[in-house]
């Protein structure tokens, strides 16, 4: 891994973090709502926009098909106007895709409005198979051609797409993203058996109301889409990011602090606050945040297990993982979404740390990776002593994990590749400082 010097950050562990932040858009909900945006008849405004690289990437590609994108009127508002959608050199869509899966999101609603679409190698975080293949098949469904080309996949519309039957073999969000965004103007209905239907999933089914589409969700994962011929634009404001507000809760409790998140949100972190209280972390909520904070005293030690929405979501369990390091006795982990997603631990276990990990489900939730030879489930022996470390990012909530623990380590670490965590933590180094952390640029 090739890191520069402006990559790297000086984390000085052992100050608790007190203060407060505030959390803005959903990182899996705003680049995907932009998304929409080319599939309406008229501009679009989207507020409470994180300033995140994900954002940055999808305004950049929204504005090589030719979408206007500028501020609106309020603080981190965007309007988003398709009025003429074009298409853009494949060059420069792979300059700007390569760090992100999102572009795969912009097959649908291109078919629609140019009758092709171009989608370049993907990239994104490494905790697990999300394979596009499954992207591809389901657009076929719909009626497109897709060839192989040495620079991507070239998409064609011969006809308008049509409304088809689809079984999710897994509640996939970006699979299920990917068929509301292609179905709401397809022709006829779609129906989508086991759907996710994670908050993000819902509010991007808002949006798309908002512009005209008929969409039902029922009690059993089913979502139904009549496709429509036209589209208008939407007015929305993006429900608040829960799985960065769990993060800086998870630091407030891993470093014995006191943080408040304005902008956090109860209704979509219910499962997390419970588990939370568990751990023996307390909160306090009020009409514009909430405060998290470790009350004294020993930690407990839980059993856990990561699941689709309304379960733990696999985002909150790496950054929790680095506060059970600091809780009394056994902690069980069972991840049951991605199957790499605890490799982040070896680093944890070199700052002093006990987590073994194992092959075997050590939980009673149905899991696909049991027979699969995928070291997927942990027990975490606490508390321990962290000690600083040279520490390498390996994805967006792994990486923001090694913060928390470089934060309530002993001693200095150097985190490498802090560039990763800006495509999901909005200006987290100005955040860190106010809360008191001691940071520093080498």
């Amino acid at each position: 891994m090739t890191v520069t010097t402006d990559d790297v950050l000086l984390v000085h562990g052992g100050t608790p973090l007190e203060g407060e932040i505030r959390v803005r858009g959903a990182k899996n909900l705003v680049p995907k709502a932009m998304v929409a945006a080319l599939l309406g008849s008229e501009p679009s405004r989207l507020r409470n926009v994180p300033d995140i690289r994900d954002v940055r990437v999808v305004r950049g590609l929204l504005q090589l098909h030719g979408v206007t994108v500028r501020g609106g009127e309020e603080e981190a508002e965007l309007v988003l106007d398709p009025s003429h959608v074009e298409s853009a050199n494949v060059a420069d869509i792979d300059a700007h895709a390569g760090s992100s899966r999102i572009p795969i999101l912009f097959c649908g609603p291109l078919l629609h409005r140019l009758g092709h679409a171009f989608i370049p190698g993907l990239g994104g975080c490494d905790i697990g198979g999300r394979p596009i293949d499954f992207h591809f098949d389901v657009l076929r469904k719909f009626g497109a051609t897709i060839e192989k080309r040495p620079e991507g996949q070239y998409l064609e519309a011969p006809q308008r797409l049509r409304g088809t039957k689809i079984q999710l073999p897994f509640p996939s969000v970006g699979a299920t993203e990917q068929v509301l965004l292609t179905a709401v103007l397809a022709e006829g209905v779609t129906e989508l058996s086991n759907a996710a239907v994670e908050p993000e999933i819902e509010d991007l089914i808002c949006v798309l109301q908002k512009m005209g589409a008929m969409i039902s969700m029922d009690t059993d994962r089913t979502i139904r889409i009549t496709g429509v011929d036209r589209l208008g634009g939407y007015n929305h404001r993006a429900l608040p990011d829960r799985l960065e507000a769990a993060s800086w809760a998870c630091a407030a409790l891993a470093t014995e602090g006191s943080v408040y998140v304005r902008g956090a949100s109860q209704r979509e972190m219910m499962t997390f606050l419970n588990t939370y209280r568990k751990v023996g972390g307390q909160f306090e909520i009020d009409d514009h945040g909430i405060r998290f904070w470790h009350p004294g005293g020993p930690l407990k030690a839980i059993a856990l297990e990561t699941d689709v929405h309304p379960g733990f979501q696999t985002d909150w369990q790496q950054p929790l993982v680095v506060a059970l390091t600091q809780a009394s006795g056994l902690s069980i982990v069972h991840e049951t979404v991605y199957e790499s997603r605890l490799g982040f631990t070896e680093a944890l276990n070199q700052m002093g740390a006990h987590i073994q990990l194992y092959r075997e489900c050590l939980g009673g939730t149905p899991c696909r990776f049991g027979q699969r030879n995928f070291l997927h489930s942990a027990v975490v022996s606490g508390p321990t002593k962290l000690q600083g470390a040279d520490l390498v990012i390996p994805d967006l909530r792994g990486g923001f994990s090694y913060l928390i623990a470089a934060l309530a380590a002993q001693g200095t670490s150097r985190v490498h590749g802090i560039e990763l965590i800006n495509r999901g933590y909005e200006n987290f180094m100005e955040k860190l400082p106010a809360l008191g952390a001691k940071i520093e640029l080498p």
